[in-house]
């Protein structure tokens, strides 16, 4: 019996499907010419030249796609640089604005399990293309692959050193090099076998502790995504750490599979998700960068970014979730920062993409700087706002696309008035169903577009609260 095949549709950064299913040579090949002919139509007038750059992370034969994918494109006609090595999605982003291509294709799954490969499609400008875009190579795909008359050239390239370059102009990566020799910082990166392994090595000039920094296609058993069931290893070489006091600060760093998404640790070993790190880079560039411009927060960010940009005069705009309506804000207005709870965290004066590595920087430059751990930074920012409050989410799988179904008439013809004992203030609707109760805390329900699941987030005063609202909700989703 045959595996059934799904058709190639992009979802929110990109096409993914199960390799060797989903995701083969043949399918692969047809798409990156369609995509080089968009890029092309497109973005001619911000480019020199026809060239499409090709990129790829450490997945199983990544490289071997990436290959095949570039010589299908110069077959189509366009001049095709190769990455000669994995590298960070963000890096092929900036070189696609640095040499002024037509665009990049990078070829990785980002932080999804093992049997997944995909393909992400950036655009001139050093971000993910917009919705249109990939509805344009959507469209072309029953005309199949194509070829030129003639050929364009083929060569490879260096994505790492422009990249590193560009990240190192606006960090101070001296003070960080210093605390580091010195022993008064220790850096713990666990780079999850993906693409930023090597990286933060590299932009320091210093050798750094790196966990999970091997190749490994399967990714321990788990999946390179930057959250606690798969970072123990990192949790506890933190806390062991700390027990024998190695150092006056310590900090641990989380890169997901190309190293577009972050979190982190404190110098306890306690999990800091970017619901937390987004606040302390808030704070960092604001005031001790003194760096501005509007801060983009999507639906499920924490309450404390509005307070604190109330604090320092910023302004807020907020949007659904994914990274790439972030990104498209940032093509229109000054941004200082926007950033998502999944771990994507951008920068407006960088380019329009989520940049882990950056991150990572600006983050232990506001550890050096302050001399603090970062719990204690983020302690400070919630006396500063006046906001204490704890965070949690949980995805629950449901029986099957018509329980989705049924959920969302029961949301959409049953509103919900109380949750908790608490009445429901206010619901909004951007993105799913946040609903706003009178004790101040929210819960937002939506829905996986692609999959029966349902997410639920929620902020509250404590982790108690948190877990009370999260645990009506999923007895609300189980009782339809």
């Amino acid at each position: 019996m045959g595996v059934a095949v799904n058709p190639i549709k992009f979802g929110t950064d990109g096409w993914r499907g199960v390799i060797a299913a989903d995701f083969t040579f043949e399918r692969l090949t047809m798409l990156a010419t369609l995509a080089a002919r968009v890029l092309a139509d497109n973005y001619r007038d911000r480019a020199i030249g026809q060239t499409i750059l090709v990129g790829y992370d450490r997945r199983f034969m990544a490289e071997d796609f990436a290959k095949a994918a570039a010589e299908a494109v110069q077959a189509a006609g366009f001049d095709v640089k190769l990455s000669e090595s994995y590298a960070p999605t963000p890096a092929f982003s900036w070189a696609a604005k640095a040499q002024q291509a037509l665009g990049a294709l990078v070829i990785t799954a980002s932080h999804n399990p093992a049997q997944y490969l995909g393909l992400k499609v950036k655009g001139a400008f050093g971000g993910s293309v917009a919705p249109e875009i990939t509805q344009q190579i959507e469209a072309l795909i029953p005309q199949g692959q194509f070829v030129a008359e003639r050929p364009g050239r083929l060569e490879s390239f260096d994505p790492w050193e422009s990249y590193c370059s560009g990240l190192r102009d606006r960090v101070n990566v001296e003070p960080i090099r210093d605390a580091i020799a010195s022993g008064k910082l220790k850096i713990f990166a666990d780079v999850m076998h993906g693409a930023a392994a090597t990286g933060l090595g590299r932009l320091l000039g210093i050798d750094i502790e790196e966990l999970n920094s091997d190749r490994d296609p399967l990714f321990g058993g788990g999946a390179p995504e930057p959250l606690p069931k798969y970072i123990s290893h990192l949790l506890q070489v933190v806390k062991n750490a700390a027990e024998s006091k190695d150092a006056d600060l310590r900090v641990g760093l989380v890169f997901d599979g190309d190293c577009d998404r972050i979190a982190a640790t404190d110098g306890q070993g306690n999990f800091l998700s970017s619901q937390i790190l987004i606040p302390i880079l808030m704070d960092h560039l604001a005031q001790h960068r003194g760096l501005t411009g509007e801060v983009v927060k999507t639906v499920s960010g924490s309450d404390l970014i509005p307070k604190l940009a109330e604090r320092y005069n910023l302004s807020v705009f907020q949007t659904p979730i994914g990274y790439k309506y972030i990104g498209d804000r940032m093509l229109s207005t000054p941004v200082l920062i926007g950033g998502e709870e999944s771990g994507g965290i951008g920068y407006g004066h960088h380019i329009p993409e989520r940049d882990a590595l950056l991150s990572a920087l600006y983050v232990l430059e506001a550890v050096v700087e302050s001399g603090q751990d970062l719990s204690a930074l983020y302690a400070q920012l919630q006396d500063k706002a006046d906001f204490h409050s704890a965070y949690d989410r949980i995805d629950l799988p449901l029986a099957n696309m018509e329980v989705r179904g049924r959920l969302v008439e029961r949301l959409q013809t049953q509103p919900i008035r109380e949750i908790v004992g608490q009445p429901v203030v206010d619901c909004l609707t951007l993105d799913g169903y946040k609903f706003r109760l009178g004790d101040g805390r929210w819960l937002l329900i939506r829905f996986s577009g692609t999959e029966p699941v349902l997410r639920l987030y929620c902020e509250a005063a404590n982790l108690e609260r948190v877990q009370e609202t999260l645990a009506w909700a999923k007895n609300w989703a189980n009782s339809v």
